[in-house]
């Protein structure tokens, strides 16, 4: 579901008159806000097709990809800059994920129940559980992970690598200021 339910975005000009009506609205950060979250929306939008063309929706492939990067040392010819971590607590997949715990459970129970992760105890503490990956998940990234980079590669295709480096800068600048505001801001009271 898209977060932006505008197909068509406003015109500057229709920015700029809405400005006289409402003087906190600036137009210029106004345009670049809606432009910032129809690009994010089409961009999900072809990942989540992409994914789901796959037999899988992002949250469960964001799991994966958690304890993909965290399993054992693959083979290949990139080295291994730190250690792997190995299988992961349901609570740490899901602050590595930001979500709740409920939400890590439901998305561990259906990678469970479709063969890609196992729970085992932990060795050293037998109260707590470790989730891990199976072979079927294995073989699974290997063979989705190429696709994805290629369709991650094309969608910034139309950037120079020079531009990407802007366009990472500059997402981060936002990325930091929203960190800094509140999650709600409160409603003036009417008159």
């Amino acid at each position: 579901m898209p977060h932006l339910m505008l197909k068509d975005l406003p015109r500057y000009e229709c920015l700029l008159e809405a400005a006289r009506e409402f003087p906190e609205l600036d137009p210029s950060a106004a345009e670049a806000y809606l432009h910032l979250l129809r690009t994010a929306d089409d961009v999900f939008a072809l990942s989540e097709g992409r994914l789901a063309a796959h037999g899988i929706s992002q949250g469960r492939f964001g799991v994966l990809m958690l304890l993909w990067r965290s399993s054992e040392p693959r083979t290949g010819d990139v080295p291994i800059t730190q250690p792997p971590c190995g299988p992961r607590t349901p609570a740490e997949l899901a602050e590595a994920a930001g979500v709740t715990r409920a939400t890590m459970t439901g998305l561990i129970d259906t990678l469970e129940r479709d063969g890609y992760v196992v729970r085992e105890p932990d060795p050293s503490d037998r109260r707590m559980l470790l989730v891990r990956l199976t072979r079927k998940a294995e073989n699974f990234l290997t063979t989705f992970l190429p696709v994805h980079f290629r369709g991650a590669s094309e969608v910034m295709g139309a950037l120079s690598a020079d531009e990407r480096k802007t366009l990472v800068q500059l997402l981060s600048k936002i990325q930091r200021q929203v960190s800094t505001l509140p999650p709600h801001v409160p409603t003036p009271k009417s008159a």
